[in-house]
């Protein structure tokens, strides 16, 4: 009953409520839009990131795409020559490496699970004699 005969006191206690509550009703939200602003700063830099990595990917399927480039990786990996060109393999003697040669053979797969072009190639490279 003596904060109703002392206005002053009741008004300055309801005041530092109301200024206490407003505070932490701020707080609470500032913090998660702190949290929010990092999220949305991460997530732009991970898709400029991959917007890169699209770019780069996109370079190289145009690329893929010129009768040059599908001839430069058809004789780099397939061993590819024009008609009347001569292809030579080139083999390093036996015996010159340091670690042994180990015949490559993949034993996970069988037979029956090759395709006909795993086959030819086999046949081809002569991985089949082996």
């Amino acid at each position: 009953m003596s904060l109703l005969r002392r206005p002053g006191a009741l008004v300055s206690t309801l005041l530092i409520l109301l200024m206490g509550a407003a505070f932490f009703t701020q707080v609470v939200p500032y913090g998660q839009i702190i949290d929010s602003r990092r999220q949305v700063a991460d997530a732009k830099a991970q898709l400029a990131d991959l917007e890169a990595e699209n770019a780069a990917l996109q370079a190289d399927v145009e690329a893929l795409e010129t009768p040059g480039e599908i001839e430069k990786l058809a004789r780099e990996k397939l061993g590819y020559v024009r008609p009347g060109e001569t292809a030579f393999v080139v083999l390093d003697p036996p015996g010159t490496t340091d670690e042994p040669v180990e015949p490559q053979s993949s034993p996970d797969v069988e037979e029956d699970d090759k395709t006909w072009v795993d086959r030819l190639w086999e046949f081809l490279s002569g991985a089949d004699l082996g």
